[in-house]
């Protein structure tokens, strides 16, 4: 099933191209970019967005960095390659894959130390093309695995969007939808709409219906009444950050949706790689949540909602304690509580 690439490299390898998902359903348009600036607030501002796409843009910017360098010594261009990576590490704190990203392409950089600038540049194009060839695989596996929880006809509900535009293939959340649709198991998805940036109504919709799946949206608020009345069978959702004890990090809402999906005994999985697990981040505590401005509650797309000069928060993510998931599904396979001793295995 063909699905939208969030983030790649041009044919001459000089530009990352992005789909600006700040304009979408409505509008698709393309963006090339190579300048740092650029790079920093397409991500900054949810032009791309969705932990695995933030990673996959991130490496493309780090081998850009190198690319388009003017220097004449490694050492100037490890000088250059530094400050850009910092720079870029600075436009997201909460998704873990950014920082995996970079810390990967610096690695890569290492290795390559003692090899010509141009030999080191070929090797972070390589590099940064592989992550994005690993994030299409891990979709894939997740996908697979997720399916085998679920049963043809099932009622699906997502929050956010975690499908191709979160990432650069079948996604994480959606990736089991994508591989049931290749079957013929005929879901009924659920969307919310996901307050304050609709990522579910504009982005999530807008791909499944692309796609032909059958999607509803709902709002937010209306996630206790589908599961009432029994049309929702299970909730999966994508992370942007999973600490140690299976604590998951994800967009704001998120944990409400898994409260109530333990009140109406709905399995509630959290799918995602495990690039995005951070097993220096000991429990959902010391996850740091990204503020971002209050303008997107009280005049989000132009539109005023909320008298000027009322205080908002406007936190982009919250944390689901590990004992609302009932499975965390990732690339390698499906993980059951103890969460602490199982996901630790995962990495052994």
């Amino acid at each position: 099933m063909k699905t939208i690439v969030p983030a790649y490299l041009n044919e001459t390898k000089d530009k990352v191209v992005m789909i600006d998902q700040t304009l979408l359903p409505c509008d698709e348009v393309f963006l090339e970019l190579f300048k740092m600036e650029d790079i920093w607030e397409a991500i900054k501002m949810l032009r791309v967005r969705g932990a695995p796409a933030i990673g996959c843009a991130a490496g493309f910017g780090a081998y850009l960095s190198v690319k388009h360098a003017n220097v004449t010594t490694v050492a100037q261009l490890r000088a250059k390659f530094e400050k850009d990576r910092d720079y870029l590490a600075t436009s997201r704190p909460t998704a873990v894959n950014l920082f995996w990203a970079l810390n990967r392409m610096t690695d890569r950089f290492d290795k390559e130390m003692d090899k010509s600038i141009e030999q080191i540049v070929a090797a972070l194009l390589e590099e940064s093309e592989e992550i994005l060839a690993e994030d299409q695989r891990m979709g894939q596996a997740i996908g697979e695995h997720g399916l085998s929880l679920l049963k043809p006809g099932m009622g699906l509900l997502t929050h956010c969007n975690a499908g191709g535009l979160a990432t650069s293939g079948v996604g994480t959340a959606l990736a089991p939808m994508y591989c049931g649709d290749d079957k013929g198991f005929k879901f009924k998805i659920f969307a919310d709409e996901t307050r304050p940036l609709l990522q579910g109504s504009r982005l999530t919709a807008y791909e499944l219906d692309k796609a032909g799946l059958d999607v509803t949206v709902i709002c937010d608020g209306m996630a206790s009444i589908v599961m009432k009345k029994g049309m929702i069978d299970a909730v999966l959702v994508g992370c942007d950050r999973v600490a140690a004890n299976g604590d998951a990090a994800n967009k704001i809402g998120t944990s409400g949706v898994a409260i109530l999906a333990k009140e109406y005994g709905i399995p509630m999985y959290v799918l995602g790689p495990t690039s995005t697990i951070d097993m220096n981040t000991a429990t959902g505590d010391d996850i740091e949540i990204e503020l971002r401005d209050e303008e997107e509650i009280g005049n989000g797309f132009g539109r005023r909602t909320a008298p000027i000069g009322v205080k908002a928060f406007n936190p982009a993510f919250d944390v689901t304690d590990a004992k609302y998931i009932t499975a965390l599904i990732t690339e390698k396979g499906i993980v059951y509580p103890p969460y602490k001793e199982n996901i630790a295995k995962l990495f052994e």
